[in-house]
């Protein structure tokens, strides 16, 4: 199993890339949610120029936030950068979307905007429209200042099965954020392969975070929550702004929904809510908010466990067809990838 490295876009970012490489690491990624952190083409550009092996990728961008135009620019600027090294991954934009309040894109829409980057950044003219006009539009500048000829890896961020069938008609690998259950992606990769209708030489990318558990440390201390909470928080806030689908969890968790709501002073129906809920998401943690952070829900969105614990674990998810685990860490992102280097080693 490959192991990769997830973080915001933030002072120092290179350096931090640089470390993931000398470390073993296969990637380094950079969320794209423009309300919340800075940018991660800024960043990625910033990596390329102190990194030579490490694929460096987007997790992920959306025709929600960026126009095809715009996006294929962007990553084709650092396929010039980093040649052969990106990976351009492509969702509806669900968070960077709720950020401002909006909802996020359609399937539908999701799949025109990775066919346009596709052809585009291997240097192909697509259809543009504009409202009621449309043109044919390609890279104008190939050659000089963005990089059509070396391969950029694309893959669809997939929480659901309608997201897996586009990556395969596609012809993309797939990530998914907090997936952690084996059968979940066996389902993906079956439907990936049905509207495939042939096996594709593409790979799989579980996005989480992980804690290894020291000689009797409790699985569900301070530490653990510290660690793991960013992505249980993210659930949660998802939760709180999604009223249906919080209506699909246990009552523990939808008691936790509803604390969320009450601490940060908002209502799932608030027109502002945004505001309230998503300042400081994929951050580390306030300690007032570690209650939250539910044994439940750590089971099931993060890797925690003592060494062999984590292998069995990260093994069984080998076997239903993840080939790599990118691990978000909040803490000391140095240590932590340190730390988490160690662990396959």
């Amino acid at each position: 199993m490959r192991k990769g490295i997830v973080v915001t876009a933030q002072p120092g970012v290179e350096e931090l890339a640089a470390q993931a490489e000398e470390l073993g690491f296969s990637s380094f990624w950079v969320y794209d949610t423009p309300m919340l952190h800075g940018d991660p083409f800024v960043a990625l550009g910033l990596c390329a120029k102190v990194t030579s092996r490490i694929k460096l990728g987007v997790g992920v961008t959306s025709p929600a936030l960026r126009s095809i135009p715009a996006a294929a620019s962007a990553f084709a600027s650092l396929n010039a950068l980093a040649p052969g090294r990106i990976i351009c991954g492509v969702g509806t934009g669900n968070t960077a979307r709720r950020t401002v309040g909006m909802p996020p894109a359609t399937t539908a829409e999701l799949e025109r905007f990775t066919a346009g980057l596709q052809d585009l950044c291997a240097g192909g003219t697509v259809e543009y429209r504009e409202g009621d006009q449309v043109r044919n539009i390609r890279l104008l500048h190939a050659g000089q200042h963005v990089n059509t000829t070396d391969p950029i890896e694309f893959l669809v961020a997939a929480t659901g099965l309608k997201a897996a069938a586009v990556a395969g008609r596609r012809g993309t690998g797939i990530i998914s954020f907090g997936l952690l259950d084996p059968a979940a992606w066996s389902a993906f990769h079956h439907t990936r392969q049905q509207a495939a209708g042939a096996p594709r030489d593409v790979d799989s990318y579980a996005m989480t975070s992980l804690h290894v558990l020291d000689e009797g440390e409790d699985p569900y201390g301070d530490a653990v929550r510290d660690a793991t909470g960013h992505i249980v928080m993210s659930l949660l806030t998802f939760a709180a702004d999604a009223p249906a689908f919080a209506e699909g969890l246990g009552v523990e968790e939808r008691d936790a929904v509803r604390s969320l709501l009450d601490r940060r002073g908002t209502t799932t129906v608030a027109p502002d809510r945004h505001t309230a809920l998503y300042p400081h998401y994929l951050g580390r943690i306030a300690p007032a908010d570690r209650d939250l952070i539910l044994p439940s829900l750590i089971d099931a969105l993060a890797l925690v466990g003592t060494r062999d614990d984590l292998l069995a674990r990260i093994a069984t998810l080998e076997q239903a067809g993840v080939n790599e685990i990118v691990i978000q860490p909040v803490i000391d992102p140095s240590t932590e990838m340190a730390e988490l280097a160690k662990l396959t080693t």
